[in-house]
């Protein structure tokens, strides 16, 4: 069963989990972390 669809609003905070994301090396890890949305 699909869970419900996340309740999206300007200044939120949101907490996401990926699974199965294996990086070869670190310029790999950077790439799709530079290509995300989410700064850390």
């Amino acid at each position: 069963m699909a869970r419900k669809p996340r309740v999206e609003f300007e200044g939120a905070l949101y907490h996401v989990i990926v699974r199965g994301v294996i990086f070869r090396d670190r310029s790999d890890r950077m790439a799709y972390l530079n290509g995300s949305e989410f700064k850390i």
